[in-house]
């Protein structure tokens, strides 16, 4: 909660969900190992107890979030929303989630649901585990060897995966289950080989309050309890200072939240921090309401955000927990206690299946009617308009953004991601008159970079002269770099600078044009100008940051500047952006040959940034989302001064 509400207070809060998952394998895995060993374990049983404990509060979540989004998501969101209502309802959240995944996925923090991702492993572990458990019990197979067997091999698979597919190591059961496998094999150990467990933990106990105690106490196990516990603390803070959403995660980083879970657990309730701190009635009470916290929290965050159509303030991320353990303890006292306990058991279940089916059939229906978007008739054109969800991409294809940004000169697979299979590996080739020069042009200038030097092709195609050609080598995701030292047939950032640079020293192109999303620096310029200077290139152009929006362009207008649409505005734009502009503006000597374009300055005065061109918001809108140009906006551009910058100083 803490990390999702201020994230850069505790980076590394989000491996809660690992600790999570450790304690629901040990808390489970009890339940069925101790019912399997006195003949009393039943699936019905089981399941039913889940639903009970699950689906009520889930409900109740699914119910108040379908009705906020239906005042305030935009159709888009709306339809996305309830994609996701239908996967969280049927447990799949975490495969909607993973498939979602890549470059141009919609900002998480706009995903109501997106913390049920964890619900869906968690349930994918409860239907897989307790019946493997129970055919091996029936057929006299060692529970343990099992247990670590597939543990292992699931953790093997999270470290052969974080590599290649992080979103996959990061979202799929079987890349998962390792964490709560390690839960169930303590428990095990707990419960089947309570003796041989007392033995080792007593020698050990032993040993430790020799090395602690110049007065050894009796091995009783507090000494080893303690040390137990204080290490897993140890290791989880750790974890919560080491592991940041930048790490490959989970990977190897996960043993932290993991092994401190296993050795807290394991400890027992007569370790000091165990009985002192976490057995506390405040803690205690917060354990209590811990899954209706859960599933509070990240809806009220993100519904603030979308009110606010921007990070909320401290003081309303800080109501939006009060708020949150508010409705989690009256959510367990009215509702879950209540359907928990007393009779009619089995007709409460029924009854809670029937509706969690209900939640998943409304919520497919909405993605299926598009978010219904006559909720808002007066912006229901506007925000159709801008769809542009997968496989279809509406919008892309309506504007013709494949064609204009010239997506045949890129590495990036476009074919792959629309088809929800985003990889890093490169398309084969590119096509050739992206990277060839035509003899019949006088002059060429080449585009490098990555989809924000894409966004330049349209305009400048359009406002070079006729003798000019327009090389292109940009990628989307891959900001231009000079160490590419050959091609790669596994990394499209490789493959794509290694050509960029090829081209440069055998085509020769009279401009160079340099640019990208994000990283721009004087020391990256300055590097590039001694490099590029030594493969002959008579002018370099640095192009520095576009506006940035703190929210799609299209939604900003939508949501705050419906009403009489500014043509400039300072509203939403990302103030760091400008923060950058004037650093690089300052440290940069413009010269002949090396010429830094001030995009802040021509798309932005003292009113704002332009939000749109011509008479119509719609086909006039300067970006598409958050900072990538639509086409008019670089024809604008080129027209009026990217075109005579490229052009100025190279003879006819």
């Amino acid at each position: 909660m803490i990390f999702h509400a201020f994230p850069s207070v505790l980076r590394g809060g989000f491996i809660g969900v690992d600790i999570f998952f450790v304690i629901s394998g040990f808390l489970i895995s009890s339940i069925i190992i101790g019912n399997l060993g006195n003949n009393s374990f039943s699936f019905l049983d089981f399941y039913g107890r889940r639903i009970r404990r699950i689906f009520p509060v889930l409900l109740l979540v699914l119910a108040a979030s379908y009705a906020a989004g239906w005042f305030m998501l935009l159709p888009d969101e709306f339809k996305q929303f309830g994609l996701h209502m239908s996967s969280g309802a049927g447990f799949a959240a975490n495969f909607t989630f993973w498939s979602e995944s890549g470059y141009f996925d919609t900002s998480a923090e706009l995903k109501p649901l997106l913390h049920l991702w964890s619900l869906g492993v968690e349930e994918q572990f409860y239907i897989i585990w307790p019946a493997l458990l129970w055919c091996a019990w029936r057929k006299s197979l060692n529970l343990f060897s099992i247990t670590i067997l597939v543990g292992l091999l699931s953790l093997a698979l999270n470290i052969a995966t974080i590599g290649s597919d992080q979103p996959a190591a990061f979202y799929s059961p079987q890349t998962r289950f390792w964490e709560m496998l390690a839960g169930s094999a303590l428990a095990y150990l707990t419960l089947r080989r309570q003796v041989l467990f007392h033995r080792g933990r007593q020698r050990l106990d032993a040993w430790l309050g020799g090395i602690v105690y110049a007065n050894p106490p009796a091995a009783n196990g507090k000494t080893l309890s303690d040390l137990q516990s204080l290490a897993g603390i140890g290791l989880i803070a750790a974890g919560f200072w080491m592991i940041t959403p930048d790490r490959a995660f989970p990977g190897w980083w996960a043993l932290f939240p993991t092994a401190g879970a296993l050795l807290i657990i394991s400890a027992g309730p007569h370790a000091w921090l165990n009985r002192s701190i976490l057995a506390s009635k405040p803690l205690v009470w917060v354990g209590l309401i811990s899954f209706p916290l859960y599933l509070w929290h990240w809806p009220l965050l993100v519904f603030a955000r979308v009110a606010e159509r921007d990070t909320p303030s401290p003081s309303i991320r800080l109501a939006a927990l009060a708020a949150t353990f508010v409705l989690a303890w009256l959510s367990y006292v009215v509702v879950e206690q209540r359907i928990r306990s007393g009779r009619h058991s089995r007709s409460k279940t029924l009854v809670l299946v029937m509706l969690m089916l209900t939640a998943g059939t409304i919520g497919y229906a909405t993605y299926r009617h598009d978010g219904y978007a006559s909720r808002m008739q007066d912006r229901a054109e506007f925000a159709a308009y801008f769809e542009n969800s997968l496989p279809g991409w509406q919008y892309f294809n309506r504007i013709g953004i494949p064609q204009k940004v010239h997506h045949e000169c890129e590495f990036f697979d476009i074919e792959q991601y629309r088809a929800g299979n985003n990889t890093i590996v490169p398309r084969k080739e590119i096509a050739a008159h992206c990277y060839q020069r035509d003899l019949a042009k006088a002059h060429s200038v080449l585009l490098w970079g990555d989809s924000h030097a894409e966004h330049l092709s349209f305009g400048l195609r359009n406002a070079l002269p006729k003798d000019w050609q327009v090389l292109q080598v940009a990628s989307s995701s891959c900001i231009p770099y000079l160490n590419a030292e050959g091609p790669s047939t596994t990394d499209q950032c490789t493959q794509t600078n290694w050509l960029a640079q090829k081209v440069i020293m055998e085509s020769k192109p009279d401009v160079v044009i340099i640019a990208q999303h994000a990283g721009h620096t004087n020391e990256r310029f300055q590097q590039f100008a001694a490099a590029l200077k030594n493969f002959g290139v008579k002018k370099i152009i640095y192009t520095g940051p576009v506006p940035h929006w703190t929210d799609e362009l299209p939604n900003l207008i939508l949501t705050k500047l419906w009403l009489n649409t500014p043509r400039r505005t300072y509203r939403g734009i990302d103030k760091s952006i400008l923060d950058t502009n004037a650093a690089l503006l300052a440290g940069f000597k413009q010269t002949d040959s090396e010429i830094y374009v001030d995009l802040i300055d021509f798309f932005c005065d003292k009113d704002g940034c332009l939000t749109y061109l011509g008479d119509d918001r719609k086909t006039g809108i300067t970006s598409y989302d958050r900072s990538h140009l639509t086409p008019a906006a670089s024809d604008f551009l080129a027209k009026n001064l990217l075109a005579k910058t490229v052009t100025s100083g190279i003879s006819p």
